[in-house]
């Protein structure tokens, strides 16, 4: 027994052990290494861009009217990278929700709304359009929120009545009016707006409850205006 353990370690045996032991190390470490090292996996949810020194790569594109040109976006999936001369950084692009904040809203009849409204959103995976996210704009949640709420704001302010449509039949006219200028500016694409509370302001609800009843009984001659004034005023002589 000790004759064969000795054996194995001893001239050639030795030799053999050395070569399958490194044969296998490369098999098992270095070529999954060098694999990770010169490919890049993109998730689900997620795309990336190439980057050099930490900014975007822009490409410049002879076809493009504007001449902002676009990003090298890879998607879901495996690719060949080259370190040595671009990185890739990962761009979380799953669609996300942003709460407006609440604002006082006037419809066509004078009824103020103090609306409570959120939108969804999601980056769109284009060169162009995540160009547009990582180059231009600071803060693509306040930028888009601002163009929402003044679609918004618009929209109610043509409506009648106290009661704001729901949300099937708002929604979709907010997102037609503001969804190509939101790509535009902020490189993302409007899903939907959600109204999540809406309720008459304090001054709308103070002037209906000391406005006289339409049932009760009224002089033809009397004027609130008149009456308000003869209140205030004292008559002089």
């Amino acid at each position: 027994m000790l004759d064969v353990i000795s054996g194995l370690f001893g001239g050639s045996a030795l030799s053999v052990l050395v070569k399958a032991s490194g044969a296998a190390l490369t098999l098992l470490v270095v070529i999954p290494a060098l694999m990770k090292l010169f490919l890049v996996t993109v998730d689900e949810g997620s795309a990336a861009i190439r980057t050099r020194n930490g900014k975007p790569i822009i490409r410049r594109l002879r076809e493009s009217g504007d001449g902002r040109g676009e990003v090298v976006v890879l998607r879901p999936g495996t690719h060949g990278a080259f370190p040595i001369f671009a990185w890739y950084r990962m761009v979380d692009v799953r669609a996300r929700s942003t709460d407006l904040p609440a604002r006082s809203m006037t419809g066509a009849t004078g009824h103020q709304h103090l609306v409570h409204a959120s939108f969804d959103w999601r980056p769109i995976v284009s060169g162009h359009d995540l160009r547009v996210i990582e180059l231009d704009v600071v803060n693509v949640k306040e930028r888009a929120g601002n163009i929402v709420g003044a679609a918004l704001r618009d929209i109610v302010h043509e409506l009648d009545g106290p009661v704001l449509p729901p949300n099937d039949v708002l929604s979709p006219r907010v997102v037609a009016a503001c969804a190509d200028v939101v790509r535009e500016d902020c490189g993302i694409e409007l899903l939907r707006v959600i109204v999540t509370g809406d309720a008459l302001t304090d001054g709308w609800l103070l002037s209906q409850a000391i406005a006289p009843s339409p049932d009760a009984p009224r002089h033809a001659a009397w004027d609130s205006a008149a009456a308000v004034l003869a209140g205030r005023f004292t008559s002089v002589g």
